[in-house]
């Protein structure tokens, strides 16, 4: 049970105790610095402890919000303080550095919860400052302060405030005017109803999975029921996260399972689409698979862009100040964030073009919308890393070298080589030319020939730590010539089967790429090496698919990829699944660029 010291003599009247133990808390009174440290020592290593001065007035959702976050190891609002157990040490530092000056039995006169926060700040340490908007959070310094202090709170909506709360602060345009004004009203019915965020995404995977399902029938009206059932599953998608942070009920299970199913759900409904057209005599696998490529793709560059400069300093560039300057003008913010597609424009565009159109429309209507959404994002990207003026840190190099997921092979020629042939991304480039090349040349052992050039010079740009300043597309451009491999080949095949075991081939590698981006969001670093070797790295696996296309007949082709695909994808869940379901999982959390 968490545990909160209210600190200082008590104020006739106040409700704090009572909001506290609302919340979950055993509270316990320290009337002086020396009983809190005894307090805080009393307290169990392994419970959440919150340190409230006892002046405190406000609302009991601005106390949920500064002190029941579980994502955040330590946060405050004015007047309160919580650290959950890793962070613990770092809290009884503070303490001990704010009380030992003043005496250990000096009354609290001032708020020891606030210069505890300021003693953490000099400290280092990480801070989480909620947003409170218009609640109230303040610790009065005299009667007349608290008066004041009191009728602010009942001034108020407290519930109007939560939901305002529960929906993202930045969000694409389709999601914020036509999903949040009424989503959120189902994330609080759910909320009085005791239904976890966890079940409202999982119910939004089964929704997309129906929806997949009438793709998959072929006929127009199995179309529009996918369609619908395709904006049902979104709206779901936004109601779980709102309904977390409305009860704010955070939980890294939820974490992972919001962020893979979102993938998972979008992928199958282009399987089922993909299917669907099939029954109508019409094959557009080859269009599933290059959607699934292109969108994957574009995420790794979002994820490889954030990773390069979320810590870089001197972090200056003319087209950044130029962005920030359009995003103060209203009409161009929303602009801007709907021409890159984010997943509830995409999604509604998806849903209309398959229950008025065809599956091949719908896919050449996605297909150019995400290349024009990928070049703008990219472009801009580009300008902002070659104008920017910054140092790339080894947390970031290293963040990039794990999102490469090169292998063994691409390891020992890092080791083994003597010559260094370049900067990283000039050499990947050459790399991935030469396969490039090879893939659409006469010869039977032509890509086999560049694959093997591919993974040496995949080796090769690794030598060097990725601190360039558009060393953050080589991760992006490793994924487009592994996924591109495999299309071009299962094509080349031209078998029945050959295209759809590529899809989920390219599935099973996605999700592990995927799921590599979320350790690393969450500071656990990439998965285990083990893990790495035995699904052979990205260069790795590229060569192998040459090789079985160059031995194999087509049907035979068929059946190896199939065989891998089923093979990658139990290793990689089996892993991803023991992982983020162990206590020592991150809690990650993304309220940034819709995806």
């Amino acid at each position: 049970m968490s545990t909160a010291i209210v600190t200082g003599q008590p104020v006739p009247g106040s409700s704090l105790e009572n909001d506290l133990r609302s919340l979950g808390f055993d509270v316990r009174v320290a009337q002086d610095a020396a009983e809190t440290r005894a307090r805080l020592a009393a307290v169990p290593a392994g419970s959440r402890v919150a340190l409230v001065d006892a002046r405190f007035v406000g609302h009991p959702h601005a106390l949920r919000l500064g002190l029941t976050d579980p994502r955040f190891p330590l946060a405050a609002v004015p007047g309160a303080v919580t650290a959950q157990p890793e962070a613990r040490q770092a809290l009884t530092r503070a303490l001990a550095d704010e009380t030992s000056t003043g005496g250990g039995t000096a009354v609290v006169l001032d708020s020891l919860a606030d210069r505890v926060v300021t003693a953490l700040d000099a400290d280092g340490a990480a801070v989480h400052r909620p947003e409170l908007g218009s609640l109230v959070a303040a610790v009065p310094a005299d009667p007349q302060a608290r008066n004041e202090a009191r009728q602010a709170v009942a001034a108020v909506d407290d519930e109007a405030v939560r939901l305002k709360s529960a929906v993202k602060s930045r969000d694409g345009f389709f999601t914020t005017f036509f999903i949040s004004p009424y989503s959120r009203y189902i994330a609080r019915w759910c909320a009085r109803r005791g239904l976890t965020p966890n079940q409202v995404t999982t119910a939004s995977l089964l929704t997309a999975l129906i929806a997949a399902g009438c793709a998959a029938t072929g006929t127009r009206a199995g179309f529009v029921a996918a369609g619908v059932l395709l904006i049902a599953s979104f709206v779901l998608d936004c109601t779980d996260g709102q309904l977390a942070r409305y009860a704010l009920k955070y939980s890294t299970l939820g974490a992972w399972l919001d962020a893979t199913f979102d993938r998972a759900k979008e992928y199958a409904y282009y399987a089922g689409l993909a299917l669907g057209a099939a029954r109508g005599g019409d094959d557009v696998w080859a269009l599933a698979l290059g959607a699934m490529i292109l969108q994957t793709c574009r995420h790794v560059v979002d994820f490889s862009f954030n990773e390069a400069n979320h810590d870089a300093t001197a972090n200056t560039s003319p087209t950044a100040a130029l962005s920030d300057k359009l995003d103060s003008v209203g009409w161009t913010v929303w602009v801007r964030r709907m021409i890159v597609l984010p997943i509830g424009e995409r999604w509604a565009m998806i849903a209309v073009l398959t229950a008025a159109t065809t599956p091949r429309i719908t896919f050449y209507v996605l297909l150019a919308g995400c290349a024009f959404a990928a070049t703008y994002t990219t472009a801009g990207r580009v300008l902002r890393s070659v104008t920017r003026k910054a140092r790339r840190t080894d947390r970031a190099a290293q963040a990039l070298a794990d999102l490469a997921d090169n292998g063994p092979l691409a390891g020992f020629v890092a080791r083994a080589g003597q010559i260094r042939l370049g900067a990283p991304l000039p050499v990947a480039l050459v790399g991935t030319a030469v396969l490039a090349v090879s893939l659409f040349s006469g010869p039977v052992w032509a890509p086999v020939a560049g694959a093997a050039v591919y993974a040496a010079t995949a080796g090769q740009a690794l030598r060097r730590p990725l601190k360039g300043a558009l060393d953050w597309l080589v991760p992006p451009l490793f994924r487009f010539a592994e996924y591109g491999t495999v299309l071009v080949l299962a094509a080349h095949a031209d078998v029945n089967g050959a295209l759809p075991a590529a899809f989920g081939l390219v599935a099973a590698v996605a999700y592990h790429h995927y799921d590599t981006v979320y350790r690393i969001r969450g500071d656990a670093g990439a998965p285990p090496a083990w893990l790495v070797r035995a699904v052979g790295g990205q260069e790795g696996r590229t060569l192998l698919v040459t090789v079985l296309a160059a031995v194999l007949a087509a049907s035979q082709f068929k059946v190896a990829l199939t065989v891998l695909a089923v093979a990658v994808a139990l290793l990689v869940l089996v892993e991803s699944i023991r992982f983020w379901v162990s206590a020592g999982a991150p809690a990650v959390h993304d309220e940034g660029e819709p995806a």
